[in-house]
């Protein structure tokens, strides 16, 4: 998804933001009642924390696109990029 955005490719942006929406529910139905070990915590951490710092950049080479829109009257000022 990064790459995409950083492509300024946001229609790529938009079909892997939706694969990650599937993706992100499916792992959560599966983790329900799961007990993960310690270096399964771990591990989650450092996806978790890899995924906030590519949302980071995302949210920063999108500000502009979604500024336009805004300005156009398409997207409402509160609206947010997931």
């Amino acid at each position: 998804m990064l790459e995409s955005a950083k492509q300024s490719d946001w229609d790529g942006v938009t079909r892997f933001e939706n694969t990650c929406s599937v993706l992100i529910n499916e792992l959560r139905l599966q983790s329900q009642g799961a007990e993960l070990t310690r270096e399964q915590r771990k591990e989650k951490t450092r996806i978790m924390q890899s995924i906030l710092r590519n949302d980071a950049q995302l949210r920063v080479l999108a500000e502009p696109w979604l500024a336009t829109l805004e300005h156009m009257g398409r997207v409402p000022a509160s609206s947010a990029l997931h």
